[in-house]
Protein backbone atom coordinates (compact mmCIF):
# COMPACT_ATOMS: atom_id res chain seq x y z
CA UNK A 1 0.00 0.00 0.00
CA UNK A 2 1.35 3.65 -0.57
CA UNK A 3 2.50 5.92 1.92
CA UNK A 4 -0.93 8.30 2.33
CA UNK A 5 -0.05 11.80 0.33
CA UNK A 6 0.96 15.01 2.19
CA UNK A 7 -0.51 18.12 1.30
CA UNK A 8 1.11 21.25 2.43
CA UNK A 9 -0.72 24.86 2.73
CA UNK A 10 1.20 27.75 2.83
CA UNK A 11 -0.78 31.29 4.20
CA UNK A 12 1.13 33.54 6.68
CA UNK A 13 -2.67 34.39 7.32
CA UNK A 14 -3.48 31.61 10.16
CA UNK A 15 -6.97 31.72 10.24
CA UNK A 16 -7.20 30.87 6.17
CA UNK A 17 -4.92 28.27 6.30
CA UNK A 18 -6.65 26.56 8.79
CA UNK A 19 -9.97 26.62 7.13
CA UNK A 20 -8.16 25.36 3.68
CA UNK A 21 -6.58 22.36 6.00
CA UNK A 22 -9.76 21.23 7.68
CA UNK A 23 -11.43 22.14 4.21
CA UNK A 24 -8.98 18.90 2.58
CA UNK A 25 -8.76 17.26 5.83
CA UNK A 26 -11.13 14.23 4.23
CA UNK A 27 -9.35 14.22 1.05
CA UNK A 28 -7.15 10.68 1.73
CA UNK A 29 -4.12 12.67 2.39
CA UNK A 30 -2.38 14.43 5.31
CA UNK A 31 -2.92 17.95 5.42
CA UNK A 32 -0.37 20.04 7.08
CA UNK A 33 -1.19 24.18 7.45
CA UNK A 34 2.30 26.34 7.82
CA UNK A 35 1.66 29.98 8.44
CA UNK A 36 5.75 31.12 7.92
CA UNK A 37 7.50 31.20 4.30
CA UNK A 38 10.64 30.27 5.80
CA UNK A 39 9.04 27.69 7.77
CA UNK A 40 7.63 25.95 4.96
CA UNK A 41 11.14 26.06 2.99
CA UNK A 42 12.74 24.45 5.96
CA UNK A 43 9.71 21.76 5.43
CA UNK A 44 10.29 21.58 2.09
CA UNK A 45 13.95 20.35 2.21
CA UNK A 46 13.54 17.66 4.82
CA UNK A 47 10.27 16.06 3.94
CA UNK A 48 8.69 14.40 1.26
CA UNK A 49 5.64 16.54 -0.30
CA UNK A 50 3.12 15.40 -2.47
CA UNK A 51 0.82 18.45 -3.25
CA UNK A 52 1.71 22.28 -2.19
CA UNK A 53 -1.25 24.96 -2.00
CA UNK A 54 0.33 28.71 -1.25
CA UNK A 55 -0.48 31.86 -1.43
CA UNK A 56 1.86 33.66 -4.15
CA UNK A 57 1.95 36.65 -2.02
CA UNK A 58 3.44 35.84 1.14
CA UNK A 59 4.42 38.62 4.02
CA UNK A 60 7.83 38.35 3.09
CA UNK A 61 10.79 40.24 1.61
CA UNK A 62 12.71 37.48 0.45
CA UNK A 63 10.31 34.54 -0.06
CA UNK A 64 7.22 34.40 -1.88
CA UNK A 65 5.09 31.57 -3.81
CA UNK A 66 7.08 31.32 -6.57
CA UNK A 67 9.84 30.67 -4.20
CA UNK A 68 7.53 27.68 -2.18
CA UNK A 69 6.69 26.28 -5.75
CA UNK A 70 10.42 26.27 -7.42
CA UNK A 71 11.53 24.79 -3.66
CA UNK A 72 8.91 22.32 -3.79
CA UNK A 73 9.82 21.22 -7.48
CA UNK A 74 13.21 20.66 -6.84
CA UNK A 75 12.95 18.57 -4.27
CA UNK A 76 10.00 16.34 -5.99
CA UNK A 77 9.71 17.28 -9.10
CA UNK A 78 6.55 14.86 -9.67
CA UNK A 79 4.46 17.42 -6.91
CA UNK A 80 1.83 19.46 -7.78
CA UNK A 81 1.70 23.14 -6.87
CA UNK A 82 -1.32 25.09 -6.95
CA UNK A 83 -0.81 29.10 -6.43
CA UNK A 84 -3.34 31.54 -4.84
CA UNK A 85 -3.09 34.91 -5.83
CA UNK A 86 -5.47 38.09 -5.09
CA UNK A 87 -4.69 38.88 -8.39
CA UNK A 88 -5.43 37.19 -11.53
CA UNK A 89 -4.34 38.88 -14.67
CA UNK A 90 -3.00 36.67 -17.61
CA UNK A 91 0.40 37.55 -16.80
CA UNK A 92 0.15 36.26 -13.27
CA UNK A 93 -1.43 32.63 -14.31
CA UNK A 94 0.88 32.71 -17.35
CA UNK A 95 4.09 32.87 -14.91
CA UNK A 96 2.46 30.61 -12.33
CA UNK A 97 2.01 27.76 -15.42
CA UNK A 98 5.11 28.59 -16.47
CA UNK A 99 6.90 28.28 -13.24
CA UNK A 100 5.64 24.43 -12.78
CA UNK A 101 2.14 25.06 -11.00
CA UNK A 102 -0.04 22.73 -12.02
CA UNK A 103 -3.05 25.06 -11.16
CA UNK A 104 -3.92 28.00 -9.62
CA UNK A 105 -6.86 29.61 -7.74
CA UNK A 106 -8.30 33.68 -7.30
CA UNK A 107 -9.21 34.94 -4.07
CA UNK A 108 -11.61 34.19 -2.52
CA UNK A 109 -11.56 30.55 -2.37
CA UNK A 110 -14.05 28.45 -3.70
CA UNK A 111 -13.69 25.42 -1.55
CA UNK A 112 -15.36 23.13 -3.79
CA UNK A 113 -12.99 24.36 -6.46
CA UNK A 114 -10.10 23.51 -4.45
CA UNK A 115 -10.99 20.61 -3.41
CA UNK A 116 -12.26 19.46 -7.16
CA UNK A 117 -8.41 20.73 -7.90
CA UNK A 118 -6.53 18.42 -4.70
CA UNK A 119 -8.62 15.43 -5.47
CA UNK A 120 -7.41 15.40 -9.52
CA UNK A 121 -3.87 15.91 -7.84
CA UNK A 122 -4.70 13.04 -5.19
CA UNK A 123 -5.77 10.30 -7.62
CA UNK A 124 -2.14 8.94 -9.01
CA UNK A 125 -1.08 9.21 -5.27
CA UNK A 126 -4.23 7.45 -4.37
CA UNK A 127 -5.46 4.47 -6.10
CA UNK A 128 -3.78 1.45 -5.45
CA UNK A 129 -1.05 0.12 -7.12
CA UNK A 130 -1.58 2.96 -9.57
CA UNK A 131 2.27 4.30 -8.69
CA UNK A 132 5.34 2.93 -7.65
CA UNK A 133 8.14 5.09 -5.60
CA UNK A 134 11.80 4.98 -5.15
CA UNK A 135 12.44 6.03 -1.44
CA UNK A 136 13.23 9.61 -2.44
CA UNK A 137 9.49 9.78 -3.92
CA UNK A 138 9.97 9.74 -7.27
CA UNK A 139 6.67 8.72 -8.94
CA UNK A 140 5.90 6.40 -11.91
CA UNK A 141 2.53 6.30 -12.98
CA UNK A 142 1.58 2.65 -14.16
CA UNK A 143 5.06 1.20 -13.45
CA UNK A 144 5.73 -0.98 -10.41
CA UNK A 145 8.51 -2.21 -9.49
CA UNK A 146 10.51 -3.25 -6.77
CA UNK A 147 13.30 -5.72 -7.60
CA UNK A 148 17.23 -4.43 -7.15
CA UNK A 149 17.91 -3.65 -11.12
CA UNK A 150 14.21 -1.73 -11.19
CA UNK A 151 15.16 0.73 -8.64
CA UNK A 152 18.51 1.06 -10.25
CA UNK A 153 16.28 2.24 -13.33
CA UNK A 154 14.29 4.40 -11.17
CA UNK A 155 17.07 6.02 -9.50
CA UNK A 156 18.79 6.77 -12.95
CA UNK A 157 15.51 8.19 -14.07
CA UNK A 158 15.12 10.14 -10.99
CA UNK A 159 17.96 12.11 -11.66
CA UNK A 160 17.60 12.86 -15.48
CA UNK A 161 13.88 14.02 -15.20
CA UNK A 162 14.74 17.36 -14.12
CA UNK A 163 16.78 18.11 -16.82
CA UNK A 164 16.84 18.79 -20.44
CA UNK A 165 19.10 15.97 -21.06
CA UNK A 166 18.08 13.28 -23.91
CA UNK A 167 17.27 9.47 -22.75
CA UNK A 168 17.87 6.66 -24.41
CA UNK A 169 15.74 3.68 -22.95
CA UNK A 170 16.68 0.57 -24.11
CA UNK A 171 14.80 -2.98 -23.68
CA UNK A 172 12.57 -5.79 -25.12
CA UNK A 173 9.15 -5.10 -26.95
CA UNK A 174 6.73 -4.91 -24.22
CA UNK A 175 9.01 -4.04 -21.14
CA UNK A 176 7.24 -0.44 -20.53
CA UNK A 177 9.52 1.90 -22.19
CA UNK A 178 6.87 4.47 -23.13
CA UNK A 179 5.53 4.02 -19.60
CA UNK A 180 8.93 5.11 -18.73
CA UNK A 181 9.43 7.96 -20.90
CA UNK A 182 5.61 9.43 -19.94
CA UNK A 183 7.20 9.12 -16.57
CA UNK A 184 10.06 11.21 -17.36
CA UNK A 185 7.86 13.52 -18.79
CA UNK A 186 5.64 13.83 -15.66
CA UNK A 187 8.45 14.14 -13.04
CA UNK A 188 10.19 17.08 -15.34
CA UNK A 189 9.73 20.69 -15.59
CA UNK A 190 7.72 20.01 -18.76
CA UNK A 191 5.15 18.04 -17.55
CA UNK A 192 2.56 20.81 -18.43
CA UNK A 193 3.18 20.77 -21.80
CA UNK A 194 2.81 18.06 -24.50
CA UNK A 195 4.10 14.44 -24.23
CA UNK A 196 4.16 13.33 -27.66
CA UNK A 197 4.93 9.22 -28.46
CA UNK A 198 5.39 7.90 -32.03
CA UNK A 199 6.17 4.49 -33.34
CA UNK A 200 8.81 4.69 -36.04
CA UNK A 201 8.48 1.06 -36.63
CA UNK A 202 6.42 0.39 -39.84
CA UNK A 203 6.22 3.71 -41.40
CA UNK A 204 7.58 4.93 -44.66
CA UNK A 205 10.10 7.64 -44.73
CA UNK A 206 8.19 10.05 -46.45
CA UNK A 207 5.09 9.38 -43.77
CA UNK A 208 7.33 9.67 -40.32
CA UNK A 209 8.71 12.79 -41.98
CA UNK A 210 5.46 14.53 -42.34
CA UNK A 211 4.46 13.65 -38.85
CA UNK A 212 7.94 14.52 -37.11
CA UNK A 213 7.77 18.28 -39.24
CA UNK A 214 4.37 18.37 -40.25
CA UNK A 215 3.43 19.65 -44.38
CA UNK A 216 2.36 22.59 -46.02
CA UNK A 217 -0.74 22.32 -48.08
CA UNK A 218 -0.69 20.73 -51.37
CA UNK A 219 2.75 19.20 -50.81
CA UNK A 220 2.12 15.40 -51.92
CA UNK A 221 -0.81 14.13 -52.91
CA UNK A 222 -3.87 14.27 -50.24
CA UNK A 223 -2.59 17.03 -48.48
CA UNK A 224 -5.84 19.33 -48.81
CA UNK A 225 -4.58 21.50 -45.64
CA UNK A 226 -0.99 22.96 -43.94
CA UNK A 227 -0.85 20.13 -40.70
CA UNK A 228 1.81 20.97 -37.83
CA UNK A 229 4.64 17.91 -37.18
CA UNK A 230 4.81 16.53 -33.71
CA UNK A 231 7.60 18.51 -32.94
CA UNK A 232 5.67 21.80 -33.49
CA UNK A 233 3.04 20.49 -31.32
CA UNK A 234 5.03 18.72 -28.91
CA UNK A 235 6.88 22.84 -28.31
CA UNK A 236 8.24 23.18 -24.81
CA UNK A 237 7.19 19.32 -24.09
CA UNK A 238 8.41 15.78 -25.11
CA UNK A 239 8.58 14.17 -27.89
CA UNK A 240 9.13 10.20 -27.58
CA UNK A 241 10.78 8.26 -30.56
CA UNK A 242 9.67 4.90 -29.88
CA UNK A 243 11.66 1.92 -32.10
CA UNK A 244 13.92 4.42 -33.11
CA UNK A 245 16.38 1.59 -34.57
CA UNK A 246 13.64 1.23 -37.36
CA UNK A 247 13.76 4.76 -38.82
CA UNK A 248 15.23 5.20 -41.89
CA UNK A 249 18.61 6.32 -42.47
CA UNK A 250 17.58 9.05 -44.71
CA UNK A 251 14.88 10.24 -41.79
CA UNK A 252 18.10 9.63 -39.60
CA UNK A 253 20.11 12.79 -41.08
CA UNK A 254 17.02 14.68 -40.84
CA UNK A 255 16.21 13.92 -37.40
CA UNK A 256 19.74 14.90 -36.50
CA UNK A 257 19.91 18.27 -37.82
CA UNK A 258 16.69 19.02 -35.64
CA UNK A 259 18.01 17.49 -32.71
CA UNK A 260 21.52 19.68 -33.21
CA UNK A 261 19.89 23.03 -34.10
CA UNK A 262 16.18 23.07 -33.03
CA UNK A 263 14.96 23.88 -36.51
CA UNK A 264 12.14 22.05 -38.47
CA UNK A 265 10.91 22.97 -42.25
CA UNK A 266 7.38 20.85 -43.05
CA UNK A 267 7.42 19.08 -46.10
CA UNK A 268 7.03 21.25 -48.80
CA UNK A 269 7.11 24.39 -47.24
CA UNK A 270 10.22 26.95 -46.98
CA UNK A 271 9.34 28.31 -43.62
CA UNK A 272 11.59 27.38 -40.73
CA UNK A 273 10.11 27.17 -36.92
CA UNK A 274 12.54 26.82 -33.87
CA UNK A 275 11.03 24.22 -31.61
CA UNK A 276 12.24 23.73 -28.06
CA UNK A 277 11.48 19.78 -27.29
CA UNK A 278 13.55 17.17 -25.45
CA UNK A 279 13.39 13.88 -27.07
CA UNK A 280 13.43 10.85 -25.44
CA UNK A 281 14.22 7.68 -27.41
CA UNK A 282 13.20 4.09 -27.19
CA UNK A 283 14.62 0.41 -29.05
CA UNK A 284 14.62 -3.28 -28.99
CA UNK A 285 17.50 -3.40 -30.59
CA UNK A 286 20.88 -3.62 -30.08
CA UNK A 287 21.76 0.38 -31.16
CA UNK A 288 25.53 0.10 -30.72
CA UNK A 289 25.81 -3.08 -32.51
CA UNK A 290 23.73 -1.19 -36.10
CA UNK A 291 26.25 1.09 -35.21
CA UNK A 292 28.95 -0.96 -36.10
CA UNK A 293 26.82 -2.76 -38.87
CA UNK A 294 26.64 0.96 -40.66
CA UNK A 295 22.68 0.70 -40.05
CA UNK A 296 22.59 3.30 -37.64
CA UNK A 297 23.82 6.74 -37.78
CA UNK A 298 26.72 7.23 -35.24
CA UNK A 299 26.86 11.14 -34.50
CA UNK A 300 23.09 10.98 -33.70
CA UNK A 301 23.43 7.69 -31.41
CA UNK A 302 25.76 9.85 -29.35
CA UNK A 303 22.88 12.61 -29.90
CA UNK A 304 20.18 10.93 -28.16
CA UNK A 305 22.34 8.79 -25.83
CA UNK A 306 22.51 11.26 -23.49
CA UNK A 307 21.83 9.37 -20.81
CA UNK A 308 20.92 5.67 -21.17
CA UNK A 309 19.12 3.11 -19.33
CA UNK A 310 18.42 -0.57 -20.27
CA UNK A 311 14.80 -2.05 -18.32
CA UNK A 312 15.28 -5.41 -17.89
CA UNK A 313 12.94 -8.03 -19.20
CA UNK A 314 10.23 -9.51 -16.58
CA UNK A 315 12.19 -12.99 -16.57
CA UNK A 316 15.16 -11.52 -15.19
CA UNK A 317 12.79 -9.66 -12.33
CA UNK A 318 10.48 -12.15 -11.06
CA UNK A 319 10.11 -10.93 -7.88
CA UNK A 320 8.29 -7.89 -9.03
CA UNK A 321 5.62 -10.66 -10.99
CA UNK A 322 2.86 -10.60 -7.47
CA UNK A 323 3.05 -6.81 -7.24
CA UNK A 324 2.51 -6.50 -10.86
CA UNK A 325 -0.52 -8.84 -10.97
CA UNK A 326 -1.74 -7.41 -8.52
CA UNK A 327 -1.57 -3.72 -10.10
CA UNK A 328 -3.45 -5.29 -13.36
CA UNK A 329 -5.89 -6.99 -11.43
CA UNK A 330 -7.31 -3.20 -9.71
CA UNK A 331 -6.82 -2.16 -13.66
CA UNK A 332 -9.09 -4.65 -14.60
CA UNK A 333 -11.58 -4.76 -11.75
CA UNK A 334 -11.39 -0.56 -12.35
CA UNK A 335 -12.45 -1.42 -16.38
CA UNK A 336 -15.04 -4.27 -15.38
CA UNK A 337 -16.76 -1.97 -12.82
CA UNK A 338 -16.27 -4.76 -10.35
CA UNK A 339 -15.17 -5.77 -7.26
CA UNK A 340 -11.23 -6.72 -7.36
CA UNK A 341 -10.56 -10.46 -7.68
CA UNK A 342 -7.40 -12.21 -5.55
CA UNK A 343 -5.09 -14.81 -6.91
CA UNK A 344 -4.54 -18.29 -5.47
CA UNK A 345 -0.76 -19.06 -4.47
CA UNK A 346 -1.00 -22.04 -7.09
CA UNK A 347 -1.68 -19.96 -9.74
CA UNK A 348 0.57 -17.15 -8.56
CA UNK A 349 4.12 -19.52 -8.78
CA UNK A 350 3.04 -20.90 -12.71
CA UNK A 351 3.09 -17.28 -13.31
CA UNK A 352 6.42 -16.70 -11.65
CA UNK A 353 7.63 -19.96 -13.21
CA UNK A 354 6.65 -18.45 -16.85
CA UNK A 355 8.97 -17.16 -18.73
CA UNK A 356 7.24 -14.51 -20.12
CA UNK A 357 8.17 -14.19 -23.82
CA UNK A 358 6.29 -10.86 -24.00
CA UNK A 359 7.04 -9.02 -20.79
CA UNK A 360 4.72 -7.18 -19.04
CA UNK A 361 2.46 -6.62 -22.00
CA UNK A 362 1.86 -10.15 -22.27
CA UNK A 363 1.46 -10.73 -18.14
CA UNK A 364 -0.99 -7.69 -18.42
CA UNK A 365 -2.78 -9.12 -21.21
CA UNK A 366 -3.05 -12.86 -19.26
CA UNK A 367 -4.92 -11.08 -16.46
CA UNK A 368 -6.95 -8.85 -17.83
CA UNK A 369 -8.39 -12.19 -19.45
CA UNK A 370 -8.50 -14.30 -16.81
CA UNK A 371 -10.37 -11.56 -15.01
CA UNK A 372 -12.63 -11.39 -17.73
CA UNK A 373 -13.37 -14.76 -18.65
CA UNK A 374 -13.48 -15.96 -14.52
CA UNK A 375 -16.58 -15.43 -12.18
CA UNK A 376 -14.85 -16.68 -8.97
CA UNK A 377 -13.61 -14.02 -6.70
CA UNK A 378 -10.25 -15.79 -6.48
CA UNK A 379 -8.13 -16.43 -9.50
CA UNK A 380 -6.93 -20.21 -9.71
CA UNK A 381 -4.57 -22.58 -11.92
CA UNK A 382 -7.81 -23.79 -14.55
CA UNK A 383 -7.89 -19.66 -15.20
CA UNK A 384 -4.92 -19.40 -16.67
CA UNK A 385 -4.60 -19.38 -20.47
CA UNK A 386 -4.00 -22.28 -21.81
CA UNK A 387 -0.67 -21.14 -24.05
CA UNK A 388 1.05 -20.93 -20.42
CA UNK A 389 -0.05 -23.93 -19.03
CA UNK A 390 1.20 -26.31 -22.46
CA UNK A 391 4.82 -24.09 -22.24
CA UNK A 392 4.42 -25.44 -19.07
CA UNK A 393 3.73 -28.71 -19.79
CA UNK A 394 5.71 -29.68 -22.47
CA UNK A 395 9.12 -28.37 -20.70
CA UNK A 396 9.41 -31.62 -19.44
CA UNK A 397 9.65 -33.33 -22.88
CA UNK A 398 11.25 -31.21 -25.04
CA UNK A 399 14.89 -31.10 -25.69
CA UNK A 400 17.48 -28.54 -22.97
CA UNK A 401 17.48 -25.35 -24.24
CA UNK A 402 20.69 -24.76 -23.13
CA UNK A 403 23.07 -23.67 -25.84
CA UNK A 404 20.19 -22.86 -28.09
CA UNK A 405 20.18 -19.03 -29.52
CA UNK A 406 17.46 -16.73 -28.09
CA UNK A 407 16.73 -15.70 -31.69
CA UNK A 408 16.54 -19.74 -32.83
CA UNK A 409 14.00 -19.49 -30.02
CA UNK A 410 12.11 -16.71 -30.93
CA UNK A 411 11.84 -17.91 -34.26
CA UNK A 412 10.53 -21.46 -33.28
CA UNK A 413 7.81 -19.90 -30.84
CA UNK A 414 6.34 -17.20 -33.69
CA UNK A 415 6.45 -20.02 -36.33
CA UNK A 416 4.56 -22.57 -33.56
CA UNK A 417 2.08 -19.97 -32.55
CA UNK A 418 1.44 -18.81 -36.14
CA UNK A 419 0.96 -22.39 -36.88
CA UNK A 420 -1.56 -22.71 -33.76
CA UNK A 421 -3.48 -19.90 -34.95
CA UNK A 422 -3.71 -20.76 -38.86
CA UNK A 423 -1.56 -17.82 -39.30
CA UNK A 424 -3.62 -15.27 -38.08
CA UNK A 425 -1.57 -12.32 -37.48
CA UNK A 426 -3.45 -10.87 -34.84
CA UNK A 427 -4.37 -14.18 -32.68
CA UNK A 428 -0.63 -14.61 -33.05
CA UNK A 429 0.66 -11.38 -31.52
CA UNK A 430 -1.85 -11.74 -28.72
CA UNK A 431 -1.10 -15.03 -27.57
CA UNK A 432 3.09 -13.90 -27.86
CA UNK A 433 2.23 -11.03 -26.05
CA UNK A 434 3.29 -8.71 -28.92
CA UNK A 435 1.99 -5.52 -31.01
CA UNK A 436 1.29 -7.02 -34.62
CA UNK A 437 3.58 -4.22 -35.87
CA UNK A 438 6.50 -6.25 -33.55
CA UNK A 439 5.80 -9.10 -35.14
CA UNK A 440 5.58 -7.96 -38.71
CA UNK A 441 9.08 -6.82 -38.41
CA UNK A 442 9.70 -10.35 -36.64
CA UNK A 443 8.79 -12.18 -39.61
CA UNK A 444 11.10 -9.90 -41.62
CA UNK A 445 13.65 -10.36 -39.82
CA UNK A 446 13.58 -14.57 -39.42
CA UNK A 447 12.56 -14.50 -43.08
CA UNK A 448 9.48 -16.24 -41.96
CA UNK A 449 7.00 -17.12 -44.80
CA UNK A 450 3.31 -17.12 -44.45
Amino acid sequence: MAEKPTILIVDDEPGHADVLAEALSQSGGETIAIYDAKNAMELLSTRHIDIVITDLNLHNDKINGVDILKTAKEQNPGSDVILITAYATIDTCKEALRSGASDYLVKPIDIDQLRAMTEKSLKKFLSAGHAAKNKEGFSFAGVVGQSPSMQSVFGILKRVAPTNITVLIEGESGTGKELLAQAIHNNSLRRNDAFKPINCAGLTESLLESELFGHAKGSFTGATEARKGLFEVADKGTLFLDEIGDMPMTMQAKLLRVLEDGIIVPVGSNKSTVVDVRVISATNHDLASLVEKEKFRQDLYFRIKGVSVTVPPLRDRTQDIPNLVEYFLAEASEELGKPKKSISDNAMNILKAYSWPGNIRQLRNCIRTMAVMTDAEKLDVKDIPAEIHQVRQLSGQVAPLGGVSLNDIERKAIIDTLAKVNNNREKAAKLLGIGERTLYRKLKEYDIQI
